[in-house]
């Protein structure tokens, strides 16, 4: 029988070509990420840098005061009581009073929430809250300060003395707003826990409570208080739902019951009152300024917060 020698199979020029097409690919892909990567970080140099040219043409070029401008009493922009005052403590401590109690207010419910979505009831508790929590995150601001000037308020003024807005109106409606921040962060952290650490406990005759207060809990203690800290800064930006019931006085309160206001409600109430460049103006983008730092302020904690987290 006679045998026909083909040669050898092309097989190295077809192994070329997909080695080609994959590294094209790659190196498309590669450069995709680097110029998305790229225009983000030039996107934050940018905000950064036009906030703070705004920011600090306060203090440089209209000659305002840093410490009458951080310790001030007095919001007084159009000099309607003698020389314009620009003093800014009545909002930061507004801005302070309503997130640092929103935070009081949802930390427990949202603790126990998530303790009942991951530990007590882990079947059809998480069916049943989930819903509920994403449900709340996706409601607009202005819902949330409708319902705070229709329901909370009146409700502060029947009960309370006052007219019913203030701070703890505020902080009444923050608290439902940052409820689902917390809630998720506390359930993630909750979930991730490894299944022996519940188990080793429960073999050395502790109940369920007893795990969960003293092993669950301060083992995702970080985890809980970096999702506080997140709905804080959450709660500390957030602007249109507190205007609604917070008052918008410009003074430090007595009490949680009198008006006050915020950082971001001056922002929104005076912004298209002034004109660009001006020295209210620029008092503004300092208020701007000042939210931006305090953003940085609560990133820092977040991370510091994370180091910590060893399970």
């Amino acid at each position: 029988m006679k045998v026909i020698d083909e040669g050898p199979v092309q097989v190295q020029p077809a192994r070329s070509a997909r080695w080609k097409k994959h590294h094209a690919e790659d190196l498309a892909g590669r450069s995709y990420t680097f110029i998305c990567v790229a225009l983000l970080i030039v996107i934050i140099i940018s905000i950064i840098y036009f906030v703070a040219s705004k920011g600090l043409a306060t203090f440089f070029r209209d000659g305002v005061s840093l410490g009458d401008f951080l310790f001030g009493t007095t919001w007084d922009p159009e000099g309607n009581q003698g020389e314009p005052q620009y003093g800014v403590l009545p909002f930061i401590f507004g801005s302070f009073a309503t997130s640092l109690l929103a935070a009081l207010i949802a930390s427990p419910l949202s603790i126990c929430a998530s303790l009942f979505m991951t530990e007590i009831v882990p079947g059809w508790g998480k069916k049943l809250l989930q819903p509920v929590i994403e449900l709340l995150a996706g409601i607009p601001s202005v819902v949330y300060g409708f319902i705070g000037l229709t329901v909370v308020v009146p409700f502060m003024r029947n009960v309370f003395p006052g007219q019913g807005i203030g701070i703890a109106a505020g902080a009444l409606v923050l608290s439902v707003m940052i409820l689902p921040t917390i809630t998720s962060v506390a359930s993630d952290a909750l979930s991730s826990l490894p299944r022996g650490l519940k188990e080793s406990s429960f073999a050395l005759g502790a109940t369920r409570w007893q795990t969960i207060s003293r092993v669950i809990l301060p083992t995702v203690l970080p985890s809980i208080l970096t999702g506080v800290v997140l709905g804080m800064a959450r709660a500390f930006g957030e602007a249109l739902a507190v205007q609604m019931v917070i008052g918008n006085a410009p003074h430090i309160p007595r009490s949680l019951f009198e008006s006050a206001s915020t950082l971001t409600s001056v922002i929104t109430l005076d912004m298209g009152n002034t004109v660009s460049g001006s020295v209210h103006s620029n008092a503004l983008w300092s208020m701007a300024l000042a939210l931006m730092f305090m953003t940085f302020i609560f990133v820092l904690i977040v991370r510091l917060l994370e180091r910590r987290h060893r399970i």
